[in-house]
Parts: structure tokens; sequence; C-alpha cells
């Protein structure tokens, strides 16, 4: 039996909740009993300035957390998909938020889905919910995690600091699920 390994690579603007957005990849793929690595990285503006994540999820213990060749990608911002699109392994998944990426020239190796997530979020009444909108995209293209596990990890996570938030946290993550869903037909 093949061994399951995958790695993700999430990028945006700092204060896009990209870390996040890894964490509850981590946390999931911890929750499915499978081995994590979490490697934040941030320029020292933060907020504003450039933010990416990798995460390795295992089936056996991570020799390296680094991802130089990614299963998946999602890219919240411009700068990111230019640094982090030649990052996608043919057949992978590639990700971006399609109203801050203008992506001209899409690879045909790797499955590409727009992902409207600030629009989606403005019209939610939350902003700071592009990022769950992302991860539900996520959960639903990729087998990095079961998008059920994925939704407990975030009632567990974002439920207990927020819980007035949860509710809407919940709904971006089914909407990213069916615009993932949507993109695929």
């Amino acid at each position: 039996m093949a061994q399951f390994s995958r790695g993700l690579l999430a990028a945006g603007f700092g204060g896009q909740g990209i870390l996040t957005l890894g964490q509850l990849v981590a946390y999931t793929a911890m929750n499915e009993g499978r081995f994590v690595t979490w490697i934040p990285s941030y320029g020292p503006e933060m907020r504003g300035g450039t933010a990416n994540c990798s995460v390795v999820v295992s089936d056996a213990e991570i020799a390296s957390p680094v991802v130089n060749h990614a299963d998946a990608v999602v890219i919240m911002n411009q700068p990111s998909l230019e640094k982090f699109e030649k990052m996608v392994k043919p057949g992978g998944v590639l990700i971006y938020n399609s109203d801050l990426v203008t992506y001209k020239n899409p690879r045909t190796d790797v499955k590409v889905i727009p992902v409207p997530a600030n629009s989606v979020a403005a019209e939610m009444g939350n902003d700071k919910v592009a990022n769950v909108i992302a991860l539900g995209a996520l959960a639903e293209a990729t087998d990095l995690m079961k998008p059920e596990t994925c939704l407990e990890t975030l009632k567990e996570k974002l439920g207990k600091k927020k819980a007035q938030l949860l509710e809407l946290n919940i709904n971006a993550f089914a909407r990213g699920r069916e615009i993932a869903r949507n993109a695929s037909r």
C-alpha cells in the first residue's frame, strides 16, 4: 500500500489568516491520526506584509518539513502567485483568491480553482472569513484531510475563542466547499 504524504503551501498578505489556515490543516491531520509539520514564515511587518506557511501531512514520520514541490497551494494575493505557482506538482491543486489575483495563463498540468474569497466573505458580512472560504475549497478539492474532520477541527479551534463567529465560520467553510465543487464540473 502506498504511503500517504502530502505537502501544502499557503501564502498571502499578513492579516489574511494564512497561518491560521495552515494550522487548521495541521490540527485536522493530527485529529485524523497523521504525522504533521507546520512551518510559518512572515515578514517583519506582519499585517500587510507577506506571510506563508508549509504543512506536511503523512502516515509515516516526516523526515523533512520543507515543501519544495507541493500537492496543493493556496494563494491569497498576486505576489504569492508569482512566487509559489511553480511549486505546485504536476497533477496538484492550485487554489487562488480570484478577487486579489489575476491569473492570466493558468497551468494546464494542475487543477486550478479560482475562489472569490474576499467578495464571498464581504457578502457574508465579515472580510476575515476569506481564509476559511479558501480552507473549505482546499478540503473539498484535495485529499489532504477529510472535510468532515476539518469542520470538527474548525468548531473546536475557532469556536472556543470566538463563539459568536462560529456559525459564520461554518457557513464560510461550506461556501468554499461549494465553490470548489462547482469549479470541478
